[in-house]
């Protein structure tokens, strides 16, 4: 069964996806930066159910940590057949007043991150001529609303990247799949929340996209069909580029 590395896995989409991937046989490999942290629902799963689920400490945004952590995963399990980039940071804010150590912050997360983690696992993929790299992006990397610029251009970043990676390895039988979820039940709209400035001149625009997200979660998709939609872009045998 395929060998899966699959990145921020400690809550929302990367959580729900690793222990879909594992029930249905894969070996897991799920990254996080703290495992001691965010791990244990994993690895209650993984034991009670007997899943082949392997937690390891990773951050995307180090060159140090993604190289010692694929050197694990290869010195392991010698390959890696599905790379899962989900790791992501949210964000409202307006571009005036988003510093550019912040800017590079989502930016190095969502987008630099991705591709140290596809660079790693590239020269394998193209040696055995096959391969699947699934990057999760979002609705908001094909349609960017205020105050969403700064996370918006991160997406739309990773979903240029992803086209353009999908002809270029198309050669080597490499499968590229993007995932774009909308408004999904995890915690990122919490973590990515920034400290409101009701005087900023900007307030009226983070206002109306919490009311909007606050409306969506009370139906919101569930994490259950991003993971599913994951599975079919990596199973199917007529795959497309785009899984909104």
């Amino acid at each position: 069964m395929p060998v899966t590395v699959i990145t921020g896995t400690s809550t929302g989409i990367g959580q729900t996806t690793a222990l879909h991937l594992a029930r249905k046989g894969h070996t897991v490999w799920a990254t996080m930066r703290n495992p001691a942290a965010g791990g244990a629902p994993l690895t209650e799963a993984a034991t009670t159910e007997g899943l082949d689920l392997r937690l390891l400490a990773l951050d995307v945004d180090n060159d140090d940590s993604v190289e010692r952590g694929m050197a694990e995963v290869f010195a392991a399990s010698g390959q890696v057949d599905v790379l899962v980039n989900n790791a992501g940071i949210g964000g409202a804010k307006s571009l005036e007043e988003t510093s550019d150590a912040e800017l590079r912050a989502m930016m190095e997360t969502n987008f630099f991150g991705a591709m140290r983690m596809v660079r790693a696992v590239l020269p394998g993929m193209r040696e055995r001529q096959s391969g699947t790299i699934v990057n999760v992006t979002s609705v908001a990397g094909i349609v960017a609303n205020a105050p969403q610029g700064p996370y918006a251009a991160s997406k739309f970043a990773l979903e240029a990247a992803s086209e353009v990676l999908a002809q270029e390895v198309l050669r080597f039988g490499i499968r590229v799949a993007i995932i774009e979820p909308g408004v999904i039940a995890t915690p990122i709209f919490a973590k990515g929340a920034d400290a409101f400035d009701p005087s900023s001149p900007y307030a009226d625009l983070v206002r109306r996209i919490g009311r909007f997200f606050t409306k969506s979660l009370v139906n919101p998709t569930q994490p259950e069909a991003v993971a599913e939609a994951i599975e079919h872009a990596i199973t199917t045998d007529s795959p497309k580029l785009r899984y909104p």
